[in-house]
This record gives structure tokens, sequence and C-alpha cells, in this order.
């Protein structure tokens, strides 16, 4: 397989002559992805776990082998480990309100985290204990060990690559650090799940969250991973039809999990979506994927030797999926609006990550990341432009 062919299979690329450097953010999505959509809406496009007509029938057996590929992705040990959410973000939340609230009183993040994974916590009047990280940015694990001593039986939820910086956690040492201390962890994986396998059972993560749009799936759509050990621990989260066993004007007895937590009509489509992107990756196989990104953040940091007045933040060279910089004296936002008139579409800003912009003393950044379809040739696009850029406001 060519991976520098791959450009092809995304009807993005075919319809302008864009320079999308803006993966983190939402990938473009492959032909493959949008068929098996469109195949839904055209052929047997009706609801799910209710019918007894065959168009039902068959689309509940798409949709729950959706499911059994989220589960191989990954390597739960039963599909019924899988909930279905709307996203990353809406998995956070449902673990917050199901399961953190009642049980725990301390949540341990680290200082790279997402609003996301911040904010829920502070709605549901949890203390909240941020790790340090070391002046270039990678976690203090001896901080984070200080912390589980302070405050055992703790929940403890991180991101594995940060989607600002790169930077990837020790995942799995910092899982059998909280172990140590008696503590559960959520793992934060809508960065991390792209670029390389997960293995929910090695990891032994409790929970694990994941959104499909960075996985070259539809919006809307992403899953939840939750242990079963701790499923009879989690309570209903919202209600509706599809999520109950029987209704009573007394009481509603639910289904087991992950049907309790997909109340109502679910994105049905998006799980068809789903599989299909995850399918698309399995296909292409990390071992290639993770060598083609290398050779572009090789490609992309002997670049950044150049330029001007660059300022990092971190060791570029080891970044994962994407790469954060600002230019001394000029703002990111107006370097991402004279790219963008170039053709160059990258993110600027502070990436929903405030609370470290504030730490490094900045505003924001700017940020390019990468997908299976970026070549070399889209970098030097975004070198020559940023350069013209920079000149530009200079002057």
């Amino acid at each position: 397989m060519n991976i520098n062919t791959l450009k092809n299979d995304f009807p993005f690329f075919k319809n302008n002559k864009l320079v999308y450097l803006d993966s983190g953010a939402t990938a473009q999505k492959p032909q493959i992805v949008l068929d098996s959509m469109n195949e839904f809406h055209k052929s047997y496009c009706a609801n799910i776990h209710r019918s007894a007509h065959g168009l039902g029938n068959k689309a509940t057996q798409e949709y729950e082998n959706a499911r059994q590929t989220v589960s191989k992705f990954l390597n739960a040990k039963t599909k019924d480990e899988i909930v279905f959410t709307s996203g990353a973000t809406q998995g956070i939340n449902l673990v917050a309100y199901a399961y953190v609230k009642e049980h725990f009183k301390h949540v341990i993040i680290s200082g790279l985290e997402h609003h996301s994974n911040i904010i829920p916590w502070q709605i549901i009047d949890k203390s909240l204990h941020v790790i340090d990280f070391k002046k270039d940015l990678h976690v203090d694990l001896e901080h984070f060990e200080s912390l589980l001593k302070s405050y055992p039986n703790s929940f403890v939820s991180l991101v594995e690559t940060s989607n600002t910086f790169g930077i990837t956690h020790p995942i799995k040492e910092m899982i059998q650090l909280a172990r140590k201390y008696g503590s559960k962890v959520l793992v934060d994986a809508a960065q991390s799940s792209v670029h390389s396998a997960i293995d929910v059972q090695d990891l032994d993560a409790d929970f694990l969250v994941l959104s499909a749009h960075k996985l070259y799936g539809p919006t809307g759509i992403g899953a939840l991973y939750i242990k079963k050990d701790l499923h009879e621990k989690c309570k209903a989260f919202q209600g509706g039809g599809g999520a109950i066993k029987e209704v009573t004007y007394e009481k509603t007895v639910y289904m087991p999990i992950p049907y309790m937590y997909e109340a109502g009509t679910q994105h049905i489509a998006g799980a068809i979506g789903f599989a299909s992107a995850l399918e698309y990756i399995r296909n292409i196989g990390f071992n290639l994927i993770q060598k083609h990104e290398q050779e572009l953040i090789a490609y992309t940091n002997e670049k950044l030797l150049h330029v001007k007045n660059l300022i990092r933040y971190t060791d570029t060279k080891n970044a994962t999926g994407n790469i954060s910089f600002n230019i001394k004296g000029i703002h990111h936002y107006d370097l991402g609006v004279l790219l963008d008139k170039q053709g160059v579409q990258i993110r600027v800003g502070h990436h929903c990550v405030q609370p470290t912009m504030k730490s490094l003393g900045i505003k924001g950044t700017v940020r390019i990341s990468f997908g299976l379809y970026n070549t070399k040739e889209d970098i030097d696009k975004f070198f020559y432009a940023l350069e013209r850029s920079i000149k530009m406001l200079e002057d």
C-alpha cells in the first residue's frame, strides 16, 4: 500500500486544492464512510431495537455489528462494554454523573487537559487536583504519586495525548500507579486513538472515551468503554425509550449497560459510519500509519529549525499528531487568517486548554495537525505560506 495515494480516498480533496492541517479538530472522511452511511439512509433506514419488520432488524444488526467493531478496535472483553455516545465529551460527562458523582470526592487530572475533562468535575462539585508538568510539558510522575498518596481511592481522569502539544502521557504506568492507591481511571483517547492501537485490557483502564470524527468517521458519534466489573455501580444517566425493561408510575427498571445509556433514537447512520472508519484504519494498519506520521513530524521539525523567532513549548521531534508553536512578536490569530487566505487550513487559539495556556503565560498557539492524507508537499506549502505571512506581518 502506498500511503501517499490515500488522499484519493477522500472526496474532500477532489473538490478543492486546500492544504488541510487541522485533523486534530476533525478529520476528513473517506468515501467508504460516506457510502456506508448513505446505504443506511437509502436501503434500510429504520429504528433499532424496536421493530419486528425486516428493515428494523437489518438496522439493529448493523448497529450492533458497529458496536462489535468498536469493541475489537479497543480489544474490550465484550461488546457490552461499549456505549455509543455523541463523542468523547459526552462520554466524560456520562461517567461524571453516572459513576463519579456518587462514589468519589476527589478527582485528579493532568495539567494538559481539554476543557471537557475539567468542566464536568466542576459541575458535579468534586475537589479537583492537577498534576504538575515539567519544563518540557511532560507529566511529573512524582507529583502524580504524591497526589495519589494524599487522596487515595480518588478518581483519575487523564488525556492520553495532548490535543495541543502532541505529548503522550505514559498512560499505562500512570494507571498502574493509580491502582497502587486504590483509584479508578478514565482515559481520554480522543487524540491518541487515531495514531496508535489501544488495548483497554492491557492498559487496565476502567473507562475510556473516543470520538469518531477524529478517526475519519462522522461527527456526533463516539464511544465510551466501561469495564464490565463496574457496570453494577453505574447509575442511570438519562431516561427514555430503548433504555428500559419496564416502566410504571411508581418505578422504572432499566436495561443493562450499554442499552441503559442509549435512550431514545440513536445516531444509527453515525455508528455504521464509525465502524466503516475503524475498518478503514484497520486495513491500513497502525504500523504504516505511525511510519507515515513519523516521517511527516521529522520533516516538519527539520523545517521549523529554519523559522526565525520560533517559540517552541516542548520537543516537537517526538510529537504525536500535532505540533504547536508561536512566532515571537506575531499574534497567532493573524497568522491563521493569512494562512487561510493562501489556502492553508490550520488551528489557532487556546485549543480548549485555557488553564494550560495560562500556566505558560500565553493566550494561544499556532497548531498544525496531521492526517493520513497529508504529504510532504502539504508541509512545503504550509511553510511557504507561513514565510509569506510572517513577512507581511513584519513589514
